[in-house]
This record gives structure tokens, sequence and C-alpha cells, in this order.
């Protein structure tokens, strides 16, 4: 049998040894990072599921090992191993099949909840980030961020109480207040509203109720509530939606003899031709797109004519201060306007 060459033997051995470093290097191989995806991924896992634990509590629900392994999209054997951890650590206990937070799980679960709801307020105030996108991104950022790093963000935002969507947002000693409201079948008809919450997820269903452009703030009126479908107007512009979507949109009621100020009518359902005069920006418009808008002359008091309509209806050309501006009508429907000359 023919020996080997010694220099095949000398490169064989060193692609051997390279192989092994890159793989067993103590900082920074292979299986060191492998190692600390999975605690990251361990640590992650934990993390939600004390969230949904919070949030089974906050709604009176109940949690359970189902629900955890249905919320974090995990069979229930790796849900159980989740649960465990959690017990051994006492975040969690188990009493006849439901899950509840011990003292120092909720604490835990609340940081991670405040660093969520601030990182969505400083996307919504500080990025050009879709709303639909809010979301998700909040969801990798609040488990990187320590809490020293969300106190310097709440400070920077100003120390909100509540995130876009209406949520409160925990403060550093974790106290949280309750939600007022109602779901928005819960509204009688003829009756008026202030929607005070929009729920976020799922994302389909979010996408939805941003394309009617409901936000907090938004004024609604109830016009019919069935069984198979809600029917309201939210700011003057007509809806209808799903029972099952409908309650994902809280108000609340405004009494008869309270006056809902502020505009309702918006760009978007201005007649081509017809004159009309910016009153105001929504609040869900926010960060980039708002200052953008404004950039553009979109301010309380400009008169806007809407002059130029694609063969699709979307987008249209509006003149204002002697310039066409190309809008769509999502972005249409966050400027709020009045009939000329009654402003």
């Amino acid at each position: 049998m023919d020996s080997i060459h010694p220099l095949t033997a000398l490169v064989v051995g060193l692609v051997i040894l390279a192989a092994a470093g890159i793989m067993f290097w103590p900082h920074g191989g292979l299986l060191d990072r492998w190692r600390a995806s999975r605690r990251v991924t361990s640590r992650v896992r934990s993390e939600d599921a004390l969230k949904h634990a919070y949030d089974c509590e906050y709604r009176g629900l109940t949690c359970s090992l189902e629900s955890i392994a249905g919320a974090l999209d995990i069979p229930r054997d790796q849900a159980a191993d989740v649960v465990e951890r959690l017990e051994q650590s006492n975040l969690l206990r188990s009493a006849a099949g439901a899950l509840t937070l011990t003292g120092e799980g909720r604490s835990y679960a609340l940081r991670v909840i405040r660093v969520h709801r601030l990182w969505e307020h400083h996307l919504a105030d500080e990025s050009g980030l879709q709303e639909t996108e809010w979301h998700d991104d909040a969801e990798r950022h609040e488990h990187s961020l320590t809490p020293q790093e969300a106190d310097a963000l709440a400070a920077r935002l100003g120390n909100p109480a509540f995130d876009p969507h209406g949520d409160p947002i925990p403060s550093s000693t974790g106290t949280i207040p309750r939600r007022p409201g109602a779901p928005l079948t819960e509204l009688p008809v003829g009756r008026l509203g202030r929607v005070i919450h929009v729920e976020d997820e799922p994302k389909t269903v979010y996408a939805q109720l941003v394309a009617l452009a409901i936000h907090p703030g938004t004024q609604v009126r109830m016009i019919e509530s069935r069984p198979d479908r809600v029917r309201f107007t939210a700011d003057e512009e007509e809806a209808v939606l799903a029972p099952l979507l409908a309650r994902n949109i809280t108000v609340q009621q405004i009494g008869s003899k309270e006056r809902i100020a502020g505009p309702y009518r918006t760009l978007a359902g201005v007649a081509k031709g017809e004159p009309a005069v910016v009153a105001a920006i929504a609040r869900s418009c926010r960060g980039q797109q708002r200052r953008r808008l404004m950039d553009l002359g979109f301010v309380p008091g400009t008169t806007i004519v809407p002059e130029m309509v694609s063969a699709g209806g979307d987008p249209v050309a509006y003149r204002l201060r002697g310039s066409l501006i190309a809008l769509r009508r999502s972005q249409a429907q966050q400027i709020y306007v009045s009939k000329e000359g009654t402003t």
C-alpha cells in the first residue's frame, strides 16, 4: 500500500485542525455560537410565556400549558419544558391545570411588556416604519434592551403612559393602569364613542383595521349591530366589520351631552374639483410620515383641491399652494378637512 505523501498529510492535518478550531474555539466557535443561540432561544421562549401568562391574567382568562404552546407556536412537550423551567425559577406556579404568575414572574413579565410598548412608541414617533410592522420589530427588541436602556428610552420619549395602540405602558416600578372602555360591538346603536385601543394581534386583522384608518382617537357612531356584521362610522367614513374583528376595537362611550370636537371628514372623501381646507392630521400619522405631510404643506388652514384621479382611483393628485402633490388613499385618510370657508 502506497504511503501518504508528507505534504498531503500536512495539508489534511491543517484542514482538520482548522475545522476543529472553527467548531470548538472557546469564544466565537460554531459550538459556542450554537450553545449561545440555544440559551437565547430558551430565554426568549420563557419571556414570551411570561408575557402570555400576564396577558391571560390581565384579560381574566385561564393560562394553561396548551395556551402557552399555542401562543408560542411550539409543540406541547417543548411548552412543558418552558413551564418546568419557569416553575423551578419561581416565576410560574401550577394548580389544578391552571398556570399563574408569582410576584417575581409578574414583575419580570411587566419589564418585557414595558420594553415592547416603549419600542412601539419609539417606532411610531421616530421612524418611518409602517405601523403594521411595529409589533414584529418590538418583539425582537423586547428581549434585548436592559431595564436601564428602557428607562433611558422612556425618558427620551417623555415617559408616555400609553403606546400607539392604546395599551398602557408599565412604569419602571411595574405599576400599570387598567384600560377602560368596552368592545365596539357593545356600543349601542345611535350612540357615539371614541376609540381608545386597537388590538395589534393577529397581524392580518390589525392590517384590516389600519386600512380603515381606525386608531386611538377615532370618533365612531354605531349604525347597526347584528350577529353577522357591525356597521358604523369612523370619523364620518362608514365602515363594516365582522363582529369578531370589531371586538378588536375598544371604545369609550361619549355621553349625549358631550360635544365631540374636531373634524370628521377626511381628504379621501373629497370629490374631484371640490375645495376643502386642511383642519388637522390624524394622531395615528406620526414620525417621518407626519413631518413629510407638513413639509409638503398639509397644515391647518391650507386650501386643497383634488384635481387628477388615476385610472384606478388611487393615487389622487391634489393642488395646494400652487403645486400638484399625489397622495395614496391611505395617506389622504390621515388628513381631516372641512369645507372651504367653514374653518
